[in-house]
């Protein structure tokens, strides 16, 4: 579906519930098309991604190994 800038302004809502839907939704300016509504695809988000893969997770609140310590102070 083709409609103007004056349209588009004025039925919004409905033009966007259609390309949700999957119809093409073309603005135009005049005759000459400007601008086009497209939904968005949210992308699956799936918790726990690194389970199992991480196996050792550094407790920051403990001091570090001397060793360490003279690496991270350049000695």
């Amino acid at each position: 579906m083709q409609v103007t800038i004056h349209a588009a302004k004025t039925q919004l809502s409905k033009l966007i519930e259609a390309a949700a839907s999957g119809e093409e939704v073309v603005i135009a300016r005049g005759r000459t098309p400007v601008a086009r509504l497209v939904p968005i695809h949210k992308g699956q988000f799936k918790i726990g991604i690194l389970k199992d893969k991480v196996t050792t997770v550094p407790d920051f609140l403990e001091p570090m190994a001397p060793s360490d310590l003279d690496l991270w102070e350049g000695r």
